[in-house]
């Protein structure tokens, strides 16, 4: 549906753009902050009070402010971004884009003013392009029969008579006749004319253009009269006599040529008080109705037959200014024929009587709205200047229908503007997108059925990989060898919310799936672009707008399938609405409502199941815009950096940063010898001390080597064979310190876990240490084949793998199990942190510790707010409620139910 035809229905200019009647820009901006906070801070209260996760709150709460305020700033800046697309096609000639606008405010205001500029702009291009052709007409005419009436004579054709010798003096006057008026045009445009004013008689005057006229009548043939009446007959003013003679002489030609055959032409001066009339009067068609004060515009346009230049009438009205005086062309009544033009002027133009006067310019146009329609025929033999016989091609921007024939201009979308040619939305072939929308609404749906009030498990599953079944259905790169891969990789990663309890877990799992789909789908390679690719996945949830615009607006056209959507939603909500108040304000009807749905919170339920529908079928749909139309990412890269002039200005400090690594495995090798004795005795602690102090900058150290080498590869000179083998050999030795550094790194780990413990952190830092190490590992490879595009991809799979195999391995079972070996050695067991330990620990705990001792370290315990069923199943749980989960024993003393985790020690061995 169209913006005119949303805006044709009875409130929809309202609805569309509620805004609209505040006459300040400033209100607007406040308003709609002021209702985007109030929307945000009603829905993040609804969540809250409904015991909702911040996770689903925040992005509800902040989606109902980006809605808000998208609906309330509709159109106050349409015009502006209009105004760019006009002003770029007016750079080009295009003058027919005007900008819609109905608002009251500035903007609304310039918008009014941009599209009177465009009228007045059309209006002098057309009135160029005229003059061009009126030009060119008029001397084609005389210039073409006085090279045939020359040709003529020159070839013996016809003799040099008076009658051959008139022909050609009459076309000489023409030609002379439309330079003088051209010549008075370019004065009235430079404002350089000035009148010579002395007194003048009038009936004189007149009497002596007249005859002019009936000698140029009888020379044509034509039988037209000219009468002549001036009261008083001695009727004197004050004007410049040449440029009154050209007024009358201009008035009189436009009459004899529109007047019919036999008729009169009537003359008229009359002299009263400070002022005298002049009116000239024919019997021709007359002036159209609306149409007499185009007439004096300059190159205003008749009929085609006048034969004029239409420039007289122009220099008319501005000789009659430039005396003080005014012209007016008096329309023709319905039942009569013929045309007036009346002439006031002051007897006396200078309050002194002497000197002369400056001429104003004459303006460009006529009044708005007062413009003669293009082709159509003034009609009047007095005032009516003439289209151009040659045929100027009639313009769509021209200003002569009244109201001017104009194309609207197309409002540019913001978001095609804020993101420009990176991700441009190809509406031709991408104009709706029924299925990804109603295939994202019933994934959301699902999710809102089996995800709440269940714990992770198979119902996180099953949404998951309907989802990404989903989005892989709709991309175009579902075939290319990375998407089948980071398929694969994802699948395995959703596998683990099945296999393994623990949420952190689950979380890393979700969050590496969505940069491999991000990959995936939009072909991503460089790191910029990779990074960039998982940015999009927020974004396209902005991106994707217009789309999802046009595909409700489709929808919505339906016959049917709207009308009934809409009717159930408007149902559900009076039935919740209503339903809950009744409920609530009647035990009867409570009781009613509680048999139908025994023992669940209907308020929070539906408040939680909506936030629920809502994020994740957004997070869906997002998802699926990125898989229809991905972003150029290709475009996000750094520039191409230029390499240095001598090898000496990279090599020296990756000479530095290798010495560093040498005196660094130096002091290893002397710790290894020394013994932990002498390194105790150096530096004051213990070996394990000091390897847990070093272990966090070793990992830094890796992880800027592999910088250091990017920048080195940006930036050394690789032209000669010479030059690249010296890279191969620099970074090939600081490459195989930092795997060195990387190995010291993992033992140092090692041996502070055996001194002090196992936990899931650590385990993790170790992973990620291996990750780097193999990162190096890949660089080297890059390195000795001087290739390195596929390197980024190769680092997100190998990461992605690792998170796979080391989820697969239950790490917070391994850590439990590591442990308790360490407690069987040493005697030593942290219960506390054993306690904070998931499910995933529960079995190898109670295996492996003595029953008493297994209740003091398990901490886990079964929720009793989640429903535990085949669809919440997760195979970490179920083995913990096998094996058997925390036991607690009651504290008394409290008004409320409270517990202890027996009466256990939190460490062991106790200190005495």
């Amino acid at each position: 549906m169209s913006a005119v035809d949303r805006d044709s229905r009875p409130g929809g200019a309202e609805l569309e753009r509620p805004l609209d009647l505040v006459g300040s820009i400033k209100v607007k901006i406040g308003l709609l902050v002021a209702v985007s906070i109030l929307a945000a801070v009603v829905i993040f209260e609804v969540g809250d009070r409904s015991s909702v996760s911040a996770w689903l709150t925040i992005p509800v709460s902040l989606a109902a402010a980006l809605g808000v305020t998208a609906w309330l700033a509709r159109g106050m800046t349409a015009p502006l971004r209009q105004m760019t697309v006009a002003a770029g096609q007016m750079a080009g000639g295009d003058y027919t884009a005007r900008v819609t606008t109905a608002s009251r405010d500035e903007v609304g205001q310039l918008g009014v003013a941009f599209n009177t500029m465009s009228a007045e702009l059309a209006d002098a291009d057309r009135q160029r392009r005229e003059l061009l052709a009126t030009v060119s007409h008029e001397l084609r005419t005389p210039l073409a029969a006085q090279r045939a009436l020359l040709e003529n004579l020159v070839d013996g054709v016809v003799t040099p008579d008076d009658r051959a010798l008139q022909t050609a003096l009459d076309q000489s006057e023409r030609l002379s006749t439309l330079v003088q008026d051209l010549l008075d045009l370019s004065r009235i445009e430079a404002g350089v004319a000035a009148l010579s004013l002395e007194p003048v008689a009038v009936g004189a005057l007149l009497a002596r253009c007249v005859e002019e006229a009936r000698a140029s009548v009888g020379a044509t043939g034509r039988g037209v009269a000219v009468d002549l009446d001036v009261t008083p007959p001695d009727l004197h003013v004050e004007a410049d006599p040449a440029r009154l003679a050209q007024v009358v002489t201009n008035l009189l030609d436009n009459a004899v040529r529109h007047s019919p055959e036999g008729g009169t032409v009537r003359v008229g001066a009359v002299g009263a008080g400070p002022t005298w009339t002049l009116e000239v009067a024919d019997e021709g068609p007359g002036f159209p109705a609306g149409r007499s004060e185009e007439m004096f515009a300059r190159f205003g346009v008749g009929d085609d037959s006048s034969g004029g230049t239409g420039l007289g009438l122009a220099i008319v009205r501005w000789v009659c200014e430039l005396h003080g005086g005014r012209v007016e062309a008096v329309e023709t009544a319905a039942d009569r024929t013929g045309a007036l033009v009346r002439v006031e002027l002051p007897v006396a133009t200078a309050a002194d009587g002497s000197g002369p006067r400056e001429a104003r310019p004459l303006p460009l146009t006529a009044p708005p709205g007062r413009a003669a329609k293009a082709g159509e025929s003034a009609g009047s033999a007095a005032g009516a200047v003439d289209e151009p016989v040659g045929g100027a091609p009639a313009l769509a921007t021209g200003r002569g229908s009244g109201v001017a024939r104009t194309i609207p201009v197309p409002t540019p979308s913001v978001l095609d503007t804020v993101f420009g040619r990176f991700w441009p939305e190809p509406t031709s072939r991408l104009r709706t997108a029924p299925v990804a929308l109603w295939s994202s609404v019933g994934v959301g749906a699902l999710a809102a059925v089996l995800l709440p009030y269940r714990g992770i498990g198979l119902a996180y599953a099953v949404v998951l990989l309907l989802a990404g079944a989903l989005v892989l259905s709709l991309s175009s790169r579902r075939r290319e060898p990375w998407t089948i891969a980071s398929a694969v990789l994802c699948v395995g990663l959703a596998s683990l919310v099945v296999l393994r309890a623990a949420e952190w877990l689950t979380v890393l799992s979700l969050l590496t799936a969505a940069v491999l789909v991000t990959t995936a789908l939009t072909g991503a390679r460089g790191l910029p672009a990779i990074l960039t690719s998982a940015a999009s996945w927020v974004a396209s949830g902005l991106r994707g707008l217009p789309l999802l615009g046009r595909t409700l607006s489709a929808t919505s056209r339906h016959t049917l399938v709207w009308p009934i959507l809409r009717t159930a939603a408007i149902s559900l909500v009076a039935l919740v609405v209503f339903g809950g108040l009744f409920a609530s304000g009647d035990a009867l009807v409570g009781a009613w409502v509680s048999d139908l749905v025994p023992d669940v919170d209907i308020a929070e339920s539906l408040v939680l199941r909506s936030f629920t529908w809502f994020v994740v079928g957004g997070i869906v749909l997002a998802a699926t815009y990125l898989a229809l139309n991905p972003p150029r990412v290709d475009l996000v890269a750094l520039p191409q950096a230029r390499p240095v002039t001598r090898a000496w200005e990279w090599l020296v400090p990756v000479g530095v940063v290798v010495a560093t690594f040498v005196v660094f495995l130096l002091a290893q090798g002397v710790a290894l010898f020394g013994g932990h004795d002498y390194v105790q005795r150096t530096t004051g602690m213990t070996y394990a001390q000091s390897v847990h102090q070093g272990f966090g900058q070793l990992t830094l150290a890796t992880a800027l080597t592999l910088l250091t080498v990017a920048l080195v590869t940006r930036r050394a000179p690789r032209g000669t064979e010479r030059d690249r083998l010296l890279l191969r050999v620099a970074l090939g030795v600081l490459c195989g310190l930092t795997l060195v550094v990387v190995a010291s790194a993992l033992y140092r780990m090692h041996v502070y876990q055996q001194a002090y413990g196992f936990t899931v952190l650590r385990v993790l830092v170790d992973a990620f240490e291996l990750w780097l190490g193999l990162l190096v590992v890949l660089v080297m490879v890059a390195g000795a084949r001087m290739s390195g595009w596929w390197l980024p991809r190769a680092a997100l799979a190998s990461g992605a793998a690792m998170l796979l195999l080391l989820g697969l391995g239950n790490p917070e079972a391994w850590v439990a199990q590591r442990n308790i070996e360490r407690y069987e050695e040493t005697g030593d067991l942290d219960l506390t942190y054993l306690q904070s330990l998931g499910a995933d620990a529960v079995p190898v705990i109670r295996e492996g510790l003595p029953p008493e001792l297994a209740d003091c370290s398990v901490g886990w315990r079964v929720d009793d707010e989640l429903v535990e069923d085949p669809l919440s199943w997760n195979l970490g749980r179920a083995r913990a409620i096998e094996a058997g989960p925390m036991s607690l024993t009651p504290i008394e003393g409290f008004s409320y139910p409270t517990f202890a985790v027996g009466d256990c020690p939190s460490e062991l061995p106790l200190t005495p």
